[in-house]
């Protein structure tokens, strides 16, 4: 068969595949990184707090927080949250960013970088839940937090169309839940939603989950299991929308947009659920790095990650018209 006809069938106009283009000496020291800190962690019954600890000091050496980022605290009812702001912030863009860390930590300095990167370039301001934990708080803790942020922000007079949810890995789950619950609860949706590299399945039944075993440095079957059973002890609930949404019903959501790295063992999390929304009529981009690891976008001098933030920045302008400044 023709190669430039196989080309042109092989992937649905919303699936972009973006070229590998940093140096590799960069990306070695990252994904050895991540295998120190996550891949090769004992698992042991208690070892959560081993890496509490460790992943904290990877945080604190890493995460590069600006000087024009001013972080306040705040409470959203019940919820803890933080406010990000940056020079460029207007009141009336929110970016609701619900923070990854297999719902077990979490990585504020690294995060916050990223997330104020955003505002920078659209014009916004970040509301940040610091919801409940597991093992200490397993589902629906950090579910119900998270909505009751979003309902909060609604409640305080942020219209849903200046609003976009967005999370990374747990919290890329997080925000299709939220927009799941919010619907079921008749909320009005925002005006876009953003996830890198989400766990939308919760049975691990992809193959990427199988074959990427090896390429990602981060996660192995044994680890996504081993969080997994901290957040949700239940089987039986495992693929439940608002446990698993790649299982839940994608109809009416807001434009989409997913970013995934192909070595990861999560990318069928993200291919699976953009092809279901698509089908569902729903508004979707899917973007996967070449060659990148989970959450590579936390690394801001990586040249993918400067990448992923011009995609993510034309996505809000044409999807939430968050015009560049």
């Amino acid at each position: 068969m023709d190669s430039e006809f196989v080309a042109k069938i092989a992937a649905p106009p919303y699936y972009h595949v973006i070229p590998h283009i940093g140096r590799e000496s960069a990306q070695f020291i990252i994904d050895n990184l991540l295998r120190f800190s996550f891949k090769r962690h004992s698992l042991a019954e208690d070892a959560i707090h081993d890496m509490r600890k460790r992943i904290a000091l990877v945080d604190h050496n890493l995460g590069q927080l600006g000087s024009d980022i001013r972080i306040s605290r705040q409470v959203c009812d019940e919820v803890r949250a933080e406010w990000l702001e940056v020079p460029q912030s207007r009141p009336d863009r929110v970016f609701l960013y619900l923070h990854g860390g297999a719902f077990c930590f979490r990585m504020p300095r690294i995060q916050s970088a990223m997330v104020a990167r955003w505002c920078r370039q659209s014009g916004a301001r970040a509301l940040m839940p610091v919801y409940r934990l597991a093992p200490e708080h397993p589902y629906p803790a950090a579910s119900d937090d998270c909505l009751a942020a979003y309902r909060w922000l609604l409640n305080q007079g942020v219209s849903a169309e200046n609003i976009v949810i967005c999370g990374d890995s747990a919290g890329g789950n997080l925000t299709l839940v939220t927009l799941m619950r919010a619907r079921a609860e008749g909320l009005p949706l925002p005006a876009a939603a953003m996830m890198l590299s989400p766990a939308t399945d919760f049975s691990l039944s992809g193959r990427s989950a199988t074959v990427n075993e090896a390429s990602d440095p981060m996660f192995s079957v044994a680890m996504l299991r081993w969080f997994g059973e901290m957040y949700l002890s239940e089987p039986d609930l495992h693929l439940t929308p608002f446990v698993s949404p790649l299982t839940g019903d994608f109809t009416g959501l807001p434009p989409l947009l997913f970013q995934v790295g192909s070595n990861e063992m999560l990318l069928d999390d993200s291919t699976r659920a953009a092809a279901k929304a698509h089908g569902s009529g729903v508004d979707v981009q899917l973007d996967v790095f070449d060659g990148m690891p989970h959450i590579f976008q936390g690394f801001g001098q990586l040249p993918e990650s400067k990448m992923a933030d011009r995609r993510i920045a034309r996505f809000l302008e044409a999807k939430a018209g968050w015009a560049r400044g």
